[in-house]
């Protein structure tokens, strides 16, 4: 598991909006993960998407990562931010636009829900 830590650290260092998802922001293969994409997309936040489908080390490992059970896993500047509830909820509210901002994200839309 220390070589799937390791790569986990690496991309959510070198991306700012990283997704832990099952499938690609393109073609997202889970519901859950689905959402966060269509969240993101609509604020207009640039996302890394991991596919953890491909890469069981890596399904497992980001699960001891953050100590959270289920994919997918939303990272904003290295900072766990949580799953599609807690993100779905930060978008409503407006505080998830707020944080990408405070990150330096560049979003297109500030608008909230």
């Amino acid at each position: 598991m220390g070589n799937a830590r390791e790569r986990i650290e690496k991309v959510i260092s070198e991306n700012p909006v990283v997704l832990f998802m099952k499938g690609t922001p393109e073609f997202p293969q889970c519901g859950f993960s689905g959402q966060v994409i269509q969240i993101l997309d609509y604020l207009g936040a640039p996302v890394h998407g991991v596919n953890v489908l491909e890469d069981a080390d890596i399904r497992e490992g980001v699960k001891q990562y953050a100590n959270w059970p289920t994919i997918p896993q939303l990272y904003i500047k290295g900072e766990f931010v949580g799953g599609c509830d807690i993100t779905r909820e930060m978008f409503q509210s407006g505080e998830l636009a707020a944080m990408l901002t405070e990150a330096g994200v560049p979003l297109k839309s500030q608008a909230k829900v």
